[in-house]
């Protein structure tokens, strides 16, 4: 499997959902208001996260046994079933967004949008835990492709959430959308928990 586009897809399929960081940037296009700077914040952010993930189970990949890397493994389908149970559970409800247009400065936006991105604990277990520990047995050459195909997935997911938001959020509110969105999400991971267990017992 090409890293680049399996590092673009799991880093897509981690993203491709209507959080609070997603609403904030959704409703900061809507407003025509610091975009850009918002979704670079937040773009950087995951690529920054993602390789710190990444080079982190690097690091301690070197140290760990049989033992270790099976405790990892376990958490890490735990995790995957986790996700899929919460896209199987949700009922796609509407989504409201504020288009008002308040006078806010350059700073606030900046203080605002690192506040929704590194105060939010799932970015940390969505790039840092899982990222790093799925691409943990792969060459270091192999991560470095793996993660900037997860970054790319960030940059084009952020930048057009925000500079296409006015045309997106239309069907951001439309339950069907999200249901569609969600099988996608949920097959995706599925293949993933096969792959994992298959390296596993190989």
């Amino acid at each position: 499997m090409d890293f680049l586009l399996l590092g673009f897809f799991t880093g897509l399929s981690l993203i491709l959902a209507i959080g609070a960081q997603n609403i904030f940037v959704i409703e900061q296009g809507l407003k025509k208001q610091h975009v850009f700077l918002v979704c670079l914040i937040c773009s950087i952010s995951d690529l920054i996260l993602i390789f710190a993930g990444i080079f982190l189970f690097h690091y301690f990949n070197q140290y760990f046994n049989p033992t270790i890397e099976l405790i990892f493994n376990i958490l890490l389908i735990i995790f995957l079933v986790h996700f899929i149970y919460s896209k199987i559970k949700a009922h796609n409800s509407d989504v409201n967004f504020k288009s008002e247009l308040k006078d806010i400065s350059k700073f606030n936006i900046f203080l605002k949008t690192l506040g929704f991105t590194y105060l939010n604990p799932h970015v940390y277990s969505d790039t840092v835990f899982f990222l790093g520990n799925f691409s943990k047995n792969y060459m270091f050459n192999q991560k470095i492709i793996f993660g900037i195909g997860a970054s790319i997935a960030s940059f084009s997911f952020f930048f057009l959430l925000g500079y296409l938001s006015n045309y997106l959020s239309k069907y951001a509110k439309n339950k069907n959308v999200w249901k569609i969105i969600n099988i996608f999400i949920i097959t995706f991971m599925g293949f993933l928990i096969l792959f994992i267990l298959k390296e596993m017992i190989s």
